[in-house]
């Protein structure tokens, strides 16, 4: 693994040439595939073995898209693919860069993040993928905070452009430096944010999905109707089937996060519907019904 200098002192820019995904689901494969296709050994991790296959087989999947599209020729799709480590034995992540996709929990990222810096490298950056969750407060408690930074990628990750870079109060300016130019270097086009709750993308689409919510609630008209409305307004999806391509759950837990980061203001509250598809397992595309239901092969969400 390459060591970059150490944030806190670096003279130079932090090069990352090596970076592990920790979370297989939709997020963090989608993010490793990205990885292997610029160019970097990447790192794969799930603790659910059975995740590991699958990863793989959707990863490959993508590449082959890319060949279909003459966007990549087989032996850079072979290639990208022999960059890539699959494993499920947390001890053999270690990256110049480690980023988590794991479940929308401060307390599960804070633990990861203390176990990692326990096998990696004082200047390792750790970066999450939260869409949510307070930079500052999950750098809290863990070794070196000022190499934590945010790195939102946005599903799905191979197509969607825009990677959000937030910095921590701790956050180092080259670690947020190195990270925003690792996602150009990703073909992304990395956008700075302040530690705000919700950042910048959450923040103001939160109440497209609150809204519709309400309105569906109310009754005012069906999940379907709410959809083709906004589509036919110019949205690319309604927030309906958004919200089943991201996750419900995943949707929920966001909104939940920022009703508590804004001290319970009313906008932001959850929607007893949303909660209700939750506590169903009716989670979308990933479980094969959310608002719509889907093929048993739907894919799945880390």
């Amino acid at each position: 693994m390459t060591s970059p200098t150490h944030p806190a002192a670096a003279s130079q820019p932090i090069s990352i040439e090596t970076v592990a995904i920790v979370g297989a689901g939709t997020m963090g494969l989608g993010i490793a595939q990205v990885c292997v296709q610029h160019g970097l050994p990447t790192i794969l991790f799930d603790i659910n073995a059975d995740m590991l296959p699958k990863a793989r087989q959707a990863i490959a999947a993508g590449l082959g898209k890319l060949v279909e599209k003459q966007k990549l020729s087989p032996e850079e799709r072979d290639a990208a693919l022999a960059r890539l480590t699959l494993t499920d034995k947390l001890p053999e992540v270690r990256a110049d860069l480690i980023v988590e996709a794991v479940v929308e929990r401060l307390d599960v990222k804070q633990q990861l993040f203390r176990q990692l810096a326990e096998q990696n490298p004082a200047a390792s950056i750790f970066a999450s993928n939260t869409s949510s969750l307070p930079i500052t407060r999950l750098a809290a408690g863990i070794p070196h905070p000022e190499r934590v930074v945010g790195m939102h990628f946005f599903n799905p990750a191979p197509i969607m452009k825009l990677v959000e870079v937030i910095s921590g109060v701790a956050t180092a300016p080259d670690v947020a430096d190195a990270v925003f130019a690792l996602a150009g270097r990703l073909g992304k086009r990395p956008v700075r944010a302040a530690d705000a709750p919700g950042f910048i993308v959450n923040r103001v689409a939160r109440h497209y999905y609150v809204e519709g919510l309400k309105l569906a609630e109310e009754q005012v008209a069906p999940v379907e109707v709410i959809d083709e409305l906004l589509e036919s307004a110019g949205f690319r999806m309604g927030p309906f089937r958004l919200m089943d391509l991201i996750g419900v759950d995943s949707n929920y837990l966001v909104t939940s996060a920022m009703y508590e980061a804004f001290h319970f203001d009313a906008k932001f509250r959850p929607s007893r519907l949303q909660q209700q598809k939750v506590d169903a397992g009716h989670h979308g595309r990933k479980s094969g019904r959310g608002f719509y239901e889907y093929p048993a092969s739907g894919p799945g969400k880390g």
